[in-house]
């Protein structure tokens, strides 16, 4: 269902006021509001993303837009009232940044019929957002067999693998099953350990360390993300690398990941949601594509990994440790 007030305008020389702009619009500027789901370096990468595709749209008379951004800090009562707080403010159009914030933005807007046009849910099924009128996003999901098929490349003769990950995480369930399944196949043992809070992940982490596994894998999960920095340095001095399902891992001293390019994505969301607001919802969710080999090389050089032999699986994208 579409919002009856939803539509677009071209800004023929006129200038609006981008980010946090709150009044009442009656020129047919479309209001958006972009709420992720916490604060850490994957989310907000996609919300600059975001951000900077409206900004581009509105200046170049595409779409007349002004956005307010919104941070859930991780709390479901947080988010509920950000979308209490967005419907009654009459934005045109929601754009969530991950699982749980787009699952209580579908709710919080479903009565409205507001379009919500999430961003980074790797499975929206599993996190029941499909099969409705008025949302519609884009999945990240994560092709973890390829990724595992890296790590084996890299080193033929790990003998266990530590799965670490958040049981809060509806995103971190299907790849997780699908990592067990298939080390399962090959013989390979493993050992999960979860964690829901950076304490809990810096401690799951030393667990890991001290069982000795070779190689740990993590996938889009936003709570380890949000704890990387924290656990990078005691990995690289086990000289454990650690495989994961995004970018900003690597960026924050992960070894390396095959997946969705986060800046990429909240292009592709921002331009869905204009999409949106122009057509109305026509699928019930679109999967953004990966396939490039991101490492970062500092890491490289601590646990001791030439990453040359990972060449010819994709294109390898070289990076450095980011302390944000």
């Amino acid at each position: 269902m579409m919002n009856k007030k939803m539509k677009v305008a071209i800004a023929a020389g006129v200038v609006f006021v981008l980010g946090g702009c709150q009044a009442e619009t009656d020129d047919g500027t479309v209001k958006v509001a972009i709420v992720k789901q916490m604060d850490h370096a994957s989310l907000d990468e996609i919300t600059n993303a975001v951000a900077a595709e409206l900004t581009e749209m509105n200046n170049e008379g595409i779409l007349a837009n002004t956005y307010e951004i919104f941070s859930g800090q991780n709390d479901q009562s947080v988010l509920s009232q950000i979308g209490s707080q967005v419907v009654a403010k009459n934005f045109d159009v929601i754009i969530p940044v991950a699982t749980l914030a787009a699952q209580i933005m579908a709710l919080e807007a479903e009565e409205d019929g507001i379009p919500v046009v999430y961003a980074a849910v790797s499975d929206p099924e599993a996190a029941e957002l499909t099969g409705l009128d008025h949302v519609t996003g884009y999945s990240d999901a994560l092709n973890t067999e390829f990724i595992l098929d890296l790590m084996f490349t890299q080193d033929a003769d790990i003998d266990k693998v530590g799965l670490l990950y958040s049981m809060s995480e509806v995103n971190s369930q299907k790849p997780i099953a699908e990592a067990k399944a298939y080390l399962d196949k090959k013989g390979i043992a493993y050992k999960e350990v979860v964690a829901n809070t950076n304490d809990e992940v810096i401690a799951a982490a030393g667990i890991l360390i001290a069982d000795e596994v070779d190689a740990i894998f993590t996938p889009t999960d936003n709570v380890i993300m949000a704890a990387e920095l924290a656990i990078y340095e005691d990995l690289n001095a086990a000289k454990i690398p650690h495989y994961t399902g995004a970018d900003s891992f690597v960026r924050n001293g992960a070894y390396l990941t095959s997946g969705v390019n986060y800046t990429n994505l909240g292009k592709e969301t921002a331009q869905l949601a204009a999409a949106v607001i122009e057509n109305g919802i026509e699928e019930d969710y679109y999967v953004s594509k990966g396939g490039a080999i991101t490492v970062n090389t500092e890491t490289a050089k601590a646990i001791g990994l030439d990453y040359s032999v990972l060449e010819g699986q994709g294109e390898i994208i070289e990076v450095r440790t980011t302390l944000e």
